[in-house]
């Protein structure tokens, strides 16, 4: 492979911005082209950040022969197509999360995926970031015991407006899919399993998307999660996970923080300091890049049947709300 791997951008919303910002921090990175629906569009993001190839539409981004792998950044609704669009195209894809809409959905990306043997991750990108890899490590190393109960939320408080994606049903709006994915994968990632049990409530607004979410998660051998999300109410947006001889904490806001907190039985608790270089982004674009370079089609951190796996218990709870999304 190349010196510097060839990354494409498909669409130009806000995270986008975000993603190309960590990507600029990486020596083997290079941002080649970005495909948006107009010119125009393309034309002025990549103006902004120095970006030599533009396209008027995401199907001449993902036939791009310069192109190695594409970042998808569309609205979830749009996940499932352009993912497979890229894949068709020969590139490796990072697809924001959540992975798509349902689990139908990330399991046909994921086909298409394994039948053409390339790389395919969900951008969870609290995942790579050195204050969940440093929890994570205490978890394996058992410093504080069995898993217990693991609680996260992520809630926000937006103003209404039916024009915006958070509040349309047509993008996949509403808490769950937007934020609570980071509640609900951080908990898989703690238990290493999908849960046995669900009980979930939601406060359904009058767009018709969860405005707010709640449930309990059960998992086998016992194991329980609390998980939280809105998009219209602020919440404290932390992270514990209670082990049989400790806890851990990771504090506001946890999915994107920068420090730790290890309480191990009686001891007093120990703040560590987890800086990231660059705006965190950069983690989740090096492990796909480490991950392309070591020939590999999936990340050891973020599997594609967790992926799916997540997908099935954000259906399960909609299921138990009566939501469900027009496409579907």
């Amino acid at each position: 492979m190349a010196d510097k791997i060839r990354w494409g951008i498909l669409a130009t919303g806000n995270i986008t911005h975000k993603m190309v910002a960590g990507l600029q921090v990486l020596d083997d990175a290079e941002v080649v082209a970005v495909g948006s629906r107009s010119l125009a569009s393309a034309d002025a993001f990549a103006d902004k950040y120095g970006i030599p190839r533009r396209h008027a539409s995401y199907e001449a981004l993902c036939a791009d022969p310069e192109v190695d792998v594409i970042y998808v950044a569309t609205p979830h609704s749009s996940h499932k197509d352009c993912a497979i669009m890229a894949l068709n195209g020969g590139k490796a894809v990072l697809c924001e999360k959540p992975f798509t809409i349902n689990r139908a959905e990330a399991a046909a990306v994921v086909a298409v995926a394994r039948e053409k043997k390339l790389f395919l991750m969900e951008a969870m990108w609290t995942r790579f970031l050195p204050s969940v890899v440093q929890a994570r490590r205490w978890v394996k190393e058992g410093r504080i015991g069995t898993p217990q109960m693991v609680y996260a939320d992520f809630g926000f408080r937006a103003e209404y407006d039916e024009e915006c994606r958070l509040f349309d049903p047509a993008f996949g709006g509403g808490g769950l899919l937007d934020v609570g994915v980071y509640a609900v994968s951080f908990a898989a990632m703690v238990f290493g399993a999908a849960p046995n049990r669900i009980a979930s409530m939601a406060e359904i607004g009058p767009t018709k998307v969860d405005d707010m979410n709640a449930a309990v998660l059960g998992y086998p051998g016992g194991g329980l999660a609390l998980v939280s999300s809105a998009v219209r109410a602020e919440t404290q947006q932390e992270a514990r996970i209670v082990g049989t001889k400790g806890m851990i904490h990771l504090p506001s806001p946890f999915w994107c923080g920068t420090t730790a907190t290890l309480t191990v039985n009686e001891s007093a608790p120990e703040t560590f300091a987890l800086p990231y270089d660059g705006n965190g982004y950069n983690c989740q674009a090096q492990e796909v890049m480490d991950c392309m370079r070591a020939g590999k089609l999936e990340s050891e951190v973020m599997p594609l049947d967790e992926s799916i796996a997540i997908m099935d218990t954000l259906d399960k709870m909609r299921a138990q709300w009566g939501l469900k999304y027009p496409m579907e």
